[in-house]
């Protein structure tokens, strides 16, 4: 009857102990095919695509687009891999969608920060565009929340600096966001 009545109570832990085992985050089970699905980039690509809608015939293909980092809105000349990024992304789709974008890393009249990306003076958007022949820049803040990450972009003629397009969106705040939120002195 003890022995009974131990073997009940250590069958008993061993399912308290299973139950309370911790899952790995889904991150670790990640595959090539999920991460190509991801969320992040398909709202990057959402809010481009949205922001050409917009714009519809005031923005030309054959005259290209420069796409400036995203930028802190508590700190607009601080950015950090989440703005980068983004900004990439949206490249990316602008140059799917066939526009020609300005790829600015080969620039050198760029106000380049540490750890910032492509922060330009005003000045020196209007040489570039200039020189690139550039009809509109996309630009854009981030700004970050209890539990989530809000993104304004704007596409704008650089000429008037007017708006022809702007979208509004939100990131969960999940561990891949918030990692991407850090700047490296951060660590």
């Amino acid at each position: 009857m003890k022995r009974r009545a131990l073997l009940t109570a250590g069958a008993a832990s061993l399912l308290l102990a299973a139950c309370t085992v911790r899952r790995l985050p889904s991150y670790a089970a990640a595959s090539y095919e999920s991460v190509a699905q991801s969320e992040l980039i398909a709202a990057s690509y959402r809010a481009a695509d949205a922001l050409l809608a917009q714009a519809g015939r005031q923005l030309a293909p054959q005259h290209p687009v420069i796409v400036a980092t995203l930028v802190n809105i508590n700190a607009l000349e601080e950015s950090s891999p989440l703005g980068r990024l983004i900004s990439e992304q949206v490249s990316a789709r602008l140059a799917q969608q066939g526009h020609r974008v300005v790829e600015l890393k080969v620039r050198q009249k760029l106000y380049m920060k540490r750890n910032e990306g492509e922060l330009m003076l005003t000045r020196e958007i209007r040489d570039i565009a200039r020189q690139q022949d550039a009809q509109a820049l996309v630009l854009g803040t981030y700004a970050e929340g209890a539990d989530r990450v809000f993104i304004n972009l704007k596409l704008t003629q650089i000429e008037t600096n007017i708006a022809l397009a702007a979208v509004d969106y939100a990131l969960p705040l999940d561990l891949n966001v918030r990692s991407l939120l850090r700047r490296p002195q951060d660590d």
